[in-house]
């Protein structure tokens, strides 16, 4: 109960067969043309790469990870497709890998190639992300630094909405379709869709696995949890936690004398 409580509280103060095809910018004067399938509901772009990366991910999360990784591609998915201008400017592609990679700082298996020792979770993710793209594009033109930016940018920064909501807008719907798995539907996405995700994918101890990840890197790297929103986690579930002492509250002024 105490888990369920913190949680809410944490994270309420954060603010296969071919479809239709989707249209998405590649640059200011052409698009491209993408194949789709449907998902939980969901018509998504169905790349080659963007199934190695599902693959990818897959190998790297939980049970209870991978839904969660799922639910948020599709819910950003939905907001895009309620949402001309969404449609006209997010990179279909880059969204997809970003939701789908996300997590891979949430990886538990000892010695994991994408987890750090002292990055952020958000970061240890963009990283890998990065490095999965430029390692298994087969159209290494097609991943230029703009495009790879948007895809660490959106991961890097998908707990942080008052700072993503500001950024491209594949960056924005990343985050948004993602906190909404927390959250509940909104940005256009009713109710029955989002209920429809949840039921494809459901909420397999969602509550238990985010706890227990939550302290996991409180007490694996504590360095990089002090004066984020997993704080809490590590001051009341992690013995020898202490972030007093290590938030900017207690060091800023120290350092400017």
């Amino acid at each position: 109960m105490r888990y369920a409580i913190i949680t809410r509280i944490v994270l309420l103060g954060l603010q296969a067969s071919l479809s239709t095809q989707l249209y998405i910018p590649n640059t200011a004067s052409n698009t491209t043309t993408y194949p789709t399938r449907a998902i939980g509901g969901v018509t998504v772009i169905d790349t080659e790469l963007v199934r190695e990366a599902q693959v990818f991910a897959r190998s790297h999360s939980s049970d209870f990870v991978w839904n969660h990784i799922v639910r948020g591609w599709l819910y950003g998915t939905l907001i895009i497709s309620h949402n001309d201008t969404l449609r006209a400017n997010v990179d279909a592609e880059a969204h997809a890998l970003a939701a789908i990679l996300h997590d891979l700082g949430w990886d538990q298996t000892p010695n994991s190639t994408t987890v750090s020792s002292d990055r952020r979770f958000e970061v240890d993710g963009a990283i890998a992300a990065r490095d999965f793209i430029r390692n298994h594009s087969h159209d290494q033109k097609a991943w230029d630094s703009y495009r790879l930016q948007l895809v660490w940018d959106s991961i890097a920064l998908h707990t942080q909405d008052s700072i993503y909501k500001y950024k491209e807008e594949t960056v924005a719907v990343t985050g948004t379709g993602i906190l909404m798995d927390f959250y509940g539907p909104s940005a256009g996405v009713t109710q029955q869709e989002y209920e429809t995700v949840l039921s494809a994918f459901p909420k397999v101890q969602f509550n238990e696995g985010i706890n227990q990840t939550f302290i996991w890197l409180c007490g694996t790297k504590p360095k990089t949890t002090y004066d984020t929103f997993m704080q809490p986690w590590g001051d009341n579930y992690v013995s020898n936690y202490s972030s007093k002492g290590n938030r900017v509250f207690d060091t800023i002024f120290t350092l400017s004398e």
